[in-house]
């Protein structure tokens, strides 16, 4: 049987497939995610998909958290009510829940196709309770340090209690409604909103206060002005000096020369060794990525020049590359090509390449294998002719290359006035470079072919 459409604006399933799809490489810790509104008093909790929690074991893991579920539990004596909205949560029913002054509301899953509307309506405090609140919190910072930690101290609840003001919920303040047909006090779809809002809470106490009536953003403004008041009432007065003008109060002062700097090393350090562990990077490419960067910092230190610093992001990592064995791929340096050509969005085949065109001619070499130009008139024209002299046939010119007629060499000319050699397989577009550059194309060319 296919599922039933979705009608527009109700919320997506929590379990299922496409739950499951949607979910997938996400962070699903409760009250991970939230969406605050543009005035801070609305914040937006995504769905926590399907978690286990064990028989007996406490569902929240802060003691406000559990405060928070004693406080739903005392409101109904319905032991199995409450159990199957504690399953429910568990299970991944409750879709996403907004969260309010005065109010928490989310759609719940239960037996039939369309969810129920579950709310929560906690009383909200009025300016004057506010007003102590804060002063309380601002006069000891230690509150407020616990606070910006995400942790909710027991001495801030027992001063709202003194205060006259309910901070965690109290029997019968959570003032529980629903849109299903079932007239327990709460229903499962509260209970299971009210389970699940208490993972909101473990994660984030300034939820709770949000609940009361301030959003997080404007009580960290009001208590920053507070705290500064506070201080500034309890700072003593400072002493009646007279100023002294800068001039005057470093005038003949003695100030002793800086330490000579330590003497530097004559060799960069050697990295620690890496040890193999399942799913972690390849120890021996670590060590020579460490290496090179222990080279370059003592080139740096040494001379105050760092002769790599221009290099762009692909010219460095083919430089880390072409730095490997020259005979043959190992099992590390395939490893460490793959981790270099994924890094940078390229091919090992691209890569091995442009290896074989660094060490030719290092930067200049890759860019004779990438950037085809037009050389003036000189070298390169009398080029043609130095070949045929020397028994060559005649090349084919294209800008900066002279490809022999039969396809499968070829000479670059570089921007240093070198020629770099390249061989293909006849018919095959496909050039690598070979041999070491020289000045002379026909040098070049009897390196290439070994003559």
């Amino acid at each position: 049987m296919s599922p039933a459409p979705r009608r527009p604006g109700a919320p997506r399933p929590t379990t299922g497939p496409l739950a499951a799809r949607r979910d997938a490489g996400r962070d699903i810790r409760p009250g991970a995610r939230s969406r605050p509104g543009p005035d801070d008093l609305r914040r937006t909790f995504e769905a926590v998909p399907a978690r286990t929690s064990g028989e007996g074991e406490p569902f929240a893991e802060s003691w406000w958290g559990r405060a928070w579920v004693a406080a739903l539990e005392s409101l109904s004596m319905d032991g199995p009510r409450l159990a199957r909205g504690r399953d429910y949560a568990d299970g991944g029913h409750v879709a996403a829940i907004t969260v309010t002054p005065g109010h928490v509301v989310a759609y719940v899953h239960g037996s039939r196709p369309r969810p129920y509307r579950a709310e929560l309506r906690p009383r909200t405090f009025t300016d004057p309770d506010w007003d102590t609140l804060l002063d309380a919190v601002a006069a000891r910072p230690g509150h407020l340090a616990a606070l910006l930690a995400k942790e909710m101290p027991h001495s801030l609840a027992e001063t709202a209690t003194a205060a006259g003001m309910t901070l965690l919920p109290a029997p019968g303040d959570l003032d529980p409604a629903c849109t299903c047909p079932d007239r327990g006090r709460p229903c499962k779809h509260v209970a299971a909103l009210s389970y699940q809002m208490a993972l909101l809470l473990d994660a984030d106490p300034f939820v709770l206060l949000l609940l009361r009536g301030r959003g997080e953003r404007e009580l960290l403004e009001e208590l920053g002005r507070r705290n500064a008041a506070h201080s500034a009432r309890e700072r003593p007065p400072a002493p009646d000096t007279p100023s002294v003008p800068a001039e005057e109060a470093l005038a003949g002062r003695f100030l002793p020369p800086l330490p000579a700097p330590f003497p530097v090393d004559p060799h960069p350090g050697r990295p620690p060794a890496y040890p193999v562990l399942p799913g972690a990077r390849d120890p021996l490419a670590l060590d020579q990525l460490a290496t090179d960067a222990a080279a370059r910092a003592h080139a740096l230190l040494t001379t105050g020049h760092d002769p790599l610093a221009g290099l762009t992001t692909w010219q460095d990592a083919v430089r880390l590359a072409a730095a490997g064995p020259t005979a043959g791929l190992t099992a590390t340096t395939r490893a460490l090509y793959r981790e270099l050509a994924s890094a940078t969005g390229r091919n090992t085949t691209d890569l091995a390449r442009a290896v074989a065109a660094w060490r030719q001619g290092e930067a200049e070499g890759l860019a004779v294998l990438e950037t085809p130009w037009d050389p003036p008139a000189g070298p390169f024209d009398r080029a043609r002719p130095a070949l045929a002299a020397a028994g060559f046939p005649r090349f084919q010119p294209w800008r900066n290359h002279l490809t022999h007629p039969g396809g499968a060499l070829q000479l670059r000319f570089g921007r240093d006035g070198r020629w770099y050699g390249y061989e293909s397989d006849p018919g095959q577009d496909e050039w690598w470079p070979r041999a070491a550059p020289d000045h002379d194309p026909v040098g070049a060319l009897l390196e290439l072919t070994g003559g």
